[in-house]
């Protein structure tokens, strides 16, 4: 499994972003996709997940500002990130459980600064 994530960049506050995460193979469209995040000298911390079926799930801190999808036919993730803040500034990653491996993208750097 390889994903790749891009559509970082540097945003003022309040702007948006969109990331996105192809993923190879077959299997993207049975497996809950999960975005993390992670700021150095911290632990890396989940943003928002979506399963197969398109349940969803955002960490308390993005709620209300951030969106998670999926195209299955394009085995893409994405991440819709609006009104955002300074303290969303970090390296964003993609991830998917298979078979009790982690699998992870390389990241994307957002900040969010004036």
């Amino acid at each position: 499994v390889q994903l790749q994530a891009s559509g970082g960049g540097l945003v003022q506050p309040g702007g948006s972003l969109r990331l996105s995460c192809a993923a190879s193979g077959t299997i993207f469209s049975t497996k809950t996709m999960t975005w993390y995040r992670q700021v150095p000298g911290k632990e890396r911390d989940v943003v928002a997940a979506i399963t197969s079926g398109g349940n969803t799930m955002y960490a308390d801190s993005v709620k209300g500002r951030v969106t998670i999808s999926r195209d299955n036919a394009k085995n893409t993730l994405y991440l819709q990130m609006n009104s955002l803040k300074p303290e969303d500034t970090a390296v964003y990653y993609c991830s998917i459980l298979v078979g009790g491996y982690r699998y992870w993208g390389q990241g994307t750097q957002v900040t969010v600064s004036s």
